[in-house]
């Protein structure tokens, strides 16, 4: 038996050491592979007879052992949509823009394919929808997922909605002079509008601001909407600053827009009490008194079009137009796992849950134990070839050695033949 036996362990120790061989020959593989986690051989030996009236040789197991928890060196791509973690956890994806079949990668680098969903190897890039302003609606949770669809406002336009004033109006003007200056904004269709605004002084330390209907930009000919809001009073302290304006806050009403749009209500920002931060009452020196307008700041935009997405590094995906414009459209989350090594790979650098791994958990990036999310980086491999030859090596001299065993032992068997002939 002690024959058979030894032949049986030189066996099982070349199967062994074959697949120890074919790992490294994957992590070699893949050295360049984005994300790829190594897979090194675990040894296991067999035992048969506990005797210690004999020796009764077993022989050895092996079983990859994953690594994907390893984390990867991160180097930047100047892609935006590429995406690397820092830390714990995983991409969801799916293979349908439904996010049904959710699998897991740290592989980040999502392309806008011809249809704007964010995919990588054909697997749609999962996020939560998210309101302008970053804030995730419907929840956060995995029956909130959905396809990154860059394209899911495909062109903006907002209306103006505050105005910020900066000028000085002369104290050495004389009772009901008239002045006028002009600001632009813009209707909820995104189309540019002009109005006058006629500044007359009505006692001392005393204004008044009426406007008058607005006119397209691109056509001053014709009024394009209403006012509808009263004048606005304007009073200075006696130090030039301004003292109040009434309404307070100012506001400029605007109804029956010609262009269709919806009614305009923009609030104006005339300055703070007691400051001089936007209108001011100074004298002009002149014998011709003029409004000294410093600026008109207006918020809304005109009707852009998209023009490209970028991922930051809280996952929020950003949409920017050409109006200069930006919105923040989805959320990307991370995925964790109690064992991630637990965790079943397929092709594609894709994994799925076991029971082993446990079911997946989705955070904000940087929380609860989350990594966080590189915008514009990728994960290299963690294949350190130097280490892979070493193991190499290691198994081809143990490979080698087994097989002098089968040899060792072929020959014992022809000479206890010999012996029987």
């Amino acid at each position: 038996m002690s024959l058979t036996g030894a032949l049986s362990s030189a066996v099982s120790a070349l199967s062994a050491q074959s697949q120890s061989i074919a790992m490294v020959s994957d992590n070699l593989a893949n050295s360049s592979t984005v994300g790829y986690k190594t897979t090194t051989a675990s040894f296991t030996d067999l035992v048969t007879n506990a005797s210690t009236s004999s020796y009764s040789s077993g022989g050895v197991l092996v079983s990859g052992r994953s690594n994907i928890s390893e984390q990867g060196l991160l180097t930047a791509t100047g892609t935006a949509t590429n995406l690397a973690i820092s830390g714990n956890g995983f991409f969801a994806v799916s293979s349908s823009t439904d996010g049904s079949s959710v699998y897991y990668t740290r592989d980040g680098s999502f392309e806008t394919d011809s249809n704007g969903y964010l995919v990588n190897n054909g697997n749609y890039l999962l996020g939560w929808r998210t309101d302008s302003d970053g804030n995730v609606v419907g929840g956060e949770s995995a029956g909130g997922l959905t396809a990154v669809d860059t394209d899911i406002v495909a062109s903006t336009a907002s209306p103006t909605t505050t105005t910020t004033i900066q000028a000085n109006l002369p104290a050495d003007a004389a009772v009901n002079d008239t002045f006028s200056t002009d600001m632009q904004v813009y209707d909820s269709l995104g189309t540019a509008q002009s109005l006058e605004v006629t500044w007359t002084k009505t006692g001392a330390n005393e204004w008044s601001a009426s406007f008058s209907n607005p006119t397209l930009t691109s056509d001053t000919s014709a009024d394009s909407g209403t006012i509808s809001s009263s004048a606005i009073t304007v009073t200075f302290n006696t130090d030039g600053s301004l003292a109040s304006t009434s309404p307070s806050p100012p506001t400029v009403s605007i109804t029956g827009w010609t262009t269709g749009a919806a009614d305009s209500t923009i609030t104006l920002n005339l300055g703070t009490s007691g400051k001089a931060d936007g209108l001011t009452q100074y004298s002009s020196g002149s014998d011709s008194p003029t409004v000294d307008l410093t600026s008109v700041t207006s918020n809304g935009m005109a009707y852009g079009s998209l023009s490209g997405v970028s991922i930051g590094d809280d996952g929020i995906v950003t949409a920017s137009y050409t109006n200069g414009q930006k919105i923040a459209i989805y959320k990307v989350p991370v995925a964790t796992f109690t064992n991630a090594n637990g965790l079943l790979a397929t092709s594609g650098s894709l994994y799925q849950e076991t029971t082993a791994s446990g079911h997946a958990t989705l955070h904000e990036a940087g929380t609860g134990g989350a990594g966080d999310i590189k915008g514009g980086e990728l994960e290299a491999s963690t294949t350190d070839s130097s280490e892979e030859f070493s193991t190499m090596i290691a198994a081809q001299q143990a490979y080698s050695a087994s097989a002098q065993v089968i040899t060792a032992v072929n020959k014992m068997f022809d000479t206890l033949l010999s012996a029987v002939r």
